[in-house]
């Protein structure tokens, strides 16, 4: 087995001066750097006391489920001469909160629309989206499945 390494940093940025002395006294934003790449803004979500205008960890998560997903997709329409020239995906995701405040994914469903040249290639561009969610890193390292449902068309 093959491992990658991956690093990241979080830098909260939401101390109002008192740090955490009380559940509304701080902000939830924070800065996500990776090295050589432009920083994300972040925040929780708006339900959490979050700033609606900075990115959430889990729109990040369905937004890495989406990404990959498309990356493998596009990889394996390659090989097969399959060819892409527009996708994209409007995923979306349900977090269940539970009684005690915490809280886990129960489903995501992925919506590509795909754009291949040939009519011919329909079929094959539809049967891909399994394989993709098949070798997808992300989707094999979550505990529920991720559902796809497909478009495409052709132009």
């Amino acid at each position: 087995m093959k491992n990658h390494y991956y690093k990241t940093t979080i830098q909260w940025t939401g101390n109002k001066g008192t740090g955490t002395s009380g559940y509304r006294d701080y902000d939830r934003s924070h800065i996500v750097s990776i090295e050589n790449k432009t920083d994300i803004q972040g925040s929780s979500d708006p339900s959490f006391r979050g700033d609606k205008t900075k990115h959430n960890p889990e729109e990040m998560f369905l937004s890495s489920l989406s990404s990959c997903h498309m990356l493998w997709y596009l990889h394996f329409c390659s090989e097969a001469g399959i060819i892409v020239t527009d996708y994209k995906d409007e995923a979306k995701g349900i977090m269940a909160e539970t009684a005690n405040g915490s809280g886990h994914f129960t489903e995501v469903t992925l919506y590509p629309t795909v754009t291949v040249t040939e009519e011919s290639m329909i079929e094959k561009a539809e049967q891909l989206h399994h394989k993709a969610n098949e070798y997808c890193f992300i989707a094999n390292s979550v505990n529920f499945p991720v559902q796809h449902i497909p478009i495409v068309l052709v132009k």
